[in-house]
């Protein structure tokens, strides 16, 4: 008899899987997902002021950033090799229209402009909806507690137009109303704005995991919730729907949100359209890694690069990810 269980089979050696897994390089060598630094979008809260930098309570190392502090971040993120970001609007005034969306001078389209001249290469993403900048935090006009979907679109074509004006790279519809790729499209071209592309949030979940994101963005509905326009966590099969509507419409690039809840979504996503693929890996996913890790119950490096990997592998191209920064200090 002996200790050894390998020589007491038939296994003669030849397909030794561990003989991959020796180094570091080895295993580099032959690893199949790499997350790389310009895989990553760096969300930014952008509100008024200057010299404005206030954390987000629960989203640790999450800041709420006027103008000029934004910018320096931005840059700070292209020295780690993020090289783009995602903006949202933090306004000073809301009402039931959100008109402060489309305003010119809002902390978004400054933002852009400032962005756009402090770094050209900088690929500048904004965030197209109304919940930040509407007194009710619905994503669109609403009548007797009902969000209307023309009425809606109408404000997301003004929106989505005003930052194209402002400079941006792509524009991010994120509201989930019917028809509003293919009204921003139109509206974009009229504009001479052919060369601006879109992100669409094509398969947005109605989540349990935005709760922090509207702390940072004073984005909660004040009543109901968002349950009529935002997909049920139960469907899958309506997510490559969504998809192939809005890629008829004209979208450049579909999003799922949240990520790591829905990575069977992303994959069946990819494997059918094959187009850029995207995927927000939200608040509360930030918020539950950063909490963990404060209580001692995980390495926050560790799994942080973990939830990334298991991302991109999934099918996700771009990944947009508050820990951007964290993570290309890691990754480089």
């Amino acid at each position: 008899m002996t200790d050894d269980p390998i020589a007491s089979t038939t296994f003669d050696g030849r397909q030794r899987p561990r003989r991959l897994r020796r180094t570091d390089a080895i295993r580099a060598l032959v690893r199949e997902t790499d997350v790389r630094p310009h895989k990553l979008v760096y969300p930014l809260f952008v509100c008024d002021g200057t010299h404005v930098r206030r954390e987000v309570a629960s989203m640790p190392g999450v800041f709420q950033l006027s103008v000029d502090e934004a910018v320096r971040e931005a840059a700070n993120a292209r020295t780690d090799g993020v090289q783009a970001v995602l903006l949202f609007g933090l306004p000073a005034r809301k009402d039931d229209r959100g008109s402060a969306a489309d305003d010119a001078a809002a902390p978004v389209q400054a933002a852009v402009r400032a962005l756009k001249q402090a770094d050209d290469d900088l690929v500048v993403i904004t965030d197209v909806c109304l919940c930040e900048y509407t007194s009710h935090g619905h994503c669109g006009i609403v009548a007797d507690g009902d969000v209307l979907n023309n009425d809606t679109v109408a404000r997301l074509v003004d929106v989505a137009r005003s930052h194209a004006d402002a400079g941006a790279d792509i524009v991010a519809p994120s509201d989930m109303m019917d028809g509003r790729v293919g009204a921003i499209r139109d509206a974009l071209d009229a504009a001479g704005h052919d060369r601006v592309a879109i992100m669409s949030y094509a398969a947005k979940y109605c989540s349990a995991f935005y709760g922090p994101f509207r702390d940072a963005a004073a984005s909660a509905p004040v009543f109901g919730d968002r349950r009529t326009h935002q997909m049920d966590p139960a469907n899958a099969d309506e997510a490559l729907r969504e998809v192939a509507l809005d890629l008829e419409e004209g979208a450049d690039i579909v999003m799922v949100k949240p990520a790591l809840p829905y990575l069977d979504v992303i994959h069946r996503i990819k494997q059918e359209f094959g187009c850029p693929t995207a995927a927000y890996q939200v608040s509360g996913e930030y918020a539950m890694l950063k909490a963990a890790a404060a209580n001692g119950w995980l390495d926050l490096s560790q799994a942080m690069l973990e939830s990334l990997t298991s991302i991109r592998r999934a099918g996700a191209d771009i990944i947009i990810t508050y820990f951007a920064r964290d993570a290309a200090r890691r990754l480089t």
